[in-house]
């Protein structure tokens, strides 16, 4: 997203706790900042028109005291949500609690008097490098919820659309909902990769439990993660919209796209993919 403003002309401000090591493009100013420290922003604000908002936390309890610096500088906010977050319902009604905390998010910037845009992106492609590991390793890719359905999204499709959100007219109080233009299953995603890869990949299922021991994180986020998978399974196969292509004009890119546009990820060290 930074790259596509950048190469339009706007000045681009990026926020973020370790400048050193944030790897963002050339031509952007990078300041340092954390959402945690609110009365911090105000430096990092300054001159600032329109604000491009990344929800990092698993609760809306910041959000107050963050809007209250935004709107003293800014006019417009553009908000990267959640697909979690359903219409018509109110925050304390959501069960997950990613849909719960982006819920508020949102309401109490609906509530700010700023001009806003919300984007709702379904299944991030990218969760897929979390296979990565694996599949540099062998051919077998383990995990649990293998039935699990994904709309899978191209990041490169939430940087259109954000791009258009900060840049133009016409998107104020629009809430988008952005998905890719199939929903797989996870067993049917490892499938496309190695499709993409030229290799025979194929799914292991592993128990909800020994899923949890593969976490290389706390037991409160891997809770989260697999919660969530459990509610997707029990619930309907993901909308798909074209929000992508309405908003932009190009349609969505595929979750094969996707690999191939990022298949050095899987390859073995040394290896160089001819994608």
């Amino acid at each position: 997203m930074l790259a596509r403003l950048l190469e339009r002309g706007i000045p681009v401000r990026a926020m973020t706790r370790s400048p050193e090591t944030a790897n963002l493009p050339e031509g952007a100013e990078v300041v340092r900042g954390d959402l945690a420290d609110p009365a911090g922003l105000e430096a990092c604000l300054d001159g600032v028109e329109t604000v491009f908002l990344m929800w990092p936390f698993h609760d809306a309890e910041p959000m107050a005291a963050i809007m209250d610096v935004v709107e003293r500088h800014a006019r417009r906010v553009v908000l990267m949500s959640s697909g979690a977050v359903q219409d018509g319902l109110p925050p304390d009604r959501h069960t997950g609690r990613v849909g719960r905390s982006h819920a508020e998010v949102e309401r109490l910037l609906a509530a700010s008097g700023l001009a806003w845009t919300v984007l709702r992106p379904s299944t991030f492609a990218a969760n897929a490098l979390w296979w990565a590991d694996q599949i540099r390793a062998g051919d077998t890719v383990a995990g649990p919820f293998g039935a699990v359905r994904m709309a899978m999204l191209h990041e490169a499709d939430i940087a259109a659309v954000a791009v258009c959100a900060l840049t133009e007219d016409g998107h104020d109080q629009a809430c988008y909902l952005l998905t890719g233009p199939q929903a797989l299953t996870q067993v049917e995603q490892v499938h496309v990769i190695g499709q993409a890869l030229g290799r025979p990949l194929r799914w292991r299922e592993l128990s909800r439990e020994a899923a949890r021991r593969r976490f290389a994180a706390d037991d409160s986020f891997a809770d989260v993660l697999l919660d969530g998978y459990a509610k997707m399974l029990d619930g309907p196969s993901p909308a798909l919209t074209k929000t992508v292509e309405m908003v932009t004009g190009s349609p969505a890119r595929t979750f094969h796209q996707w690999v191939l546009d990022h298949a050095g990820e899987f390859a073995p060290q040394g290896v160089v993919h001819p994608c």
